[in-house]
């Protein structure tokens, strides 16, 4: 999920670390710079605000990695926050009349640290599993995600993921993440090349240092978008239907508000336009060498909007 500068690549997907224990206390992370994003625009179907749950002006901690595209991130052309985790966090608190206050971290701590309560929640694409709700709540989930492979443009070795499968090829992915997971499945630890972010891992099958990378479909396709001299998505799925929600401390007061701020925009429509606006099929909305490093830079504490 979270890429170096070593390459201009453009991804979106949703996924997580599947965290049981809880670690030391964090430090204080630092504030997100303000966002660009906007609450959806009204529209007649939508409901009331005495419809739903009325959090009096409440602030949420969110943590957030501000380095994960289109969920996340901070644009280096003009250092606004912005991505779909903005604007969906802007439309449910005007909704449920709260504050979301964004704070950075690195995602190979989130879930921990969201477990151990230092922040409310946590917003990153983040796949539900069951292994995860041991030590988190979940949000109903808001979008669902197939992983893929994505290959090299001239890859003619295999055309489908059975035949990579019966091979003896390098599958990369991200550690911590439900893509390693279902890489370890397919083919086996051994053949299962572990990177620290996405980008490194979509760099070496680039390079040739492996030879599928595996994906949420999401990101898949704007990696492919925007490299469609180097890259293709080979025929078939590894596995389909996950789900992405947001994530809460066990116990939560927020998931049952939170929840019905997504039934309601799920109904109106306000949900479908957020996912067209930020999943646009085929392509992605910014690519990494346009964003800042977010929690993976020198912290530098900014205000929230």
């Amino acid at each position: 999920m979270n890429k170096p500068r070593m390459i201009g690549l453009c991804v979106a997907a949703a996924i997580a670390l599947a965290a049981c224990a809880v670690p030391p206390a964090a430090p204080a992370a630092p504030a997100a710079p303000a966002a660009t994003a906007a609450p959806a625009e009204p529209t007649a179907q939508q409901p009331a605000a005495s419809e739903l749950p009325d959090l009096g002006g409440r602030e949420i901690t969110v943590a957030i990695e501000n380095a994960y595209i289109p969920f996340n991130y901070i644009r280096l052309d003009t250092g606004q926050a912005e991505g779909w985790d903005y604007d969906a966090l802007a439309e449910i608190c005007r909704r449920l009349n709260c504050k979301p206050v964004f704070r950075e971290i690195a995602w190979d701590g989130m879930i921990a640290a969201v477990a151990a309560g230092q922040f409310d929640m946590a917003a990153d694409g983040i796949t539900i599993t069951e292994e995860r709700k041991k030590t988190v709540d979940f949000s109903d989930g808001y979008i669902k995600v197939d992983q893929r492979l994505v290959v090299r443009v001239d890859e003619d070795r295999f055309t489908t993921v059975e035949e990579f499968k019966a091979g003896d090829f390098k599958l990369a992915t991200q550690k911590g993440t439900t893509n390693y997971d279902e890489g370890v499945k397919l083919v086996g630890e051994a053949r299962v090349i572990a990177f620290d972010d996405f980008g490194s891992a979509v760099q070496a099958v680039i390079s040739k240092d492996a030879d599928a990378v595996i994906i949420d479909d999401v990101a898949g396709q704007g990696y492919v978008g925007v490299n469609a001299d180097k890259l293709k998505l080979l025929e078939g799925i590894v596995s389909e239907g996950q789900e992405l929600g947001f994530i809460f401390p066990k116990g939560s007061d927020l998931v049952g508000p939170i929840n019905a701020a997504l039934k309601a925009m799920r109904e109106d429509g306000t949900l479908q336009r957020l996912q067209d606006k930020w999943f646009p099929k085929g392509r992605q909305v910014i690519e990494y060498e346009q964003i800042g490093p977010g929690a993976y830079g020198d912290p530098t504490p900014t205000p929230n909007p």
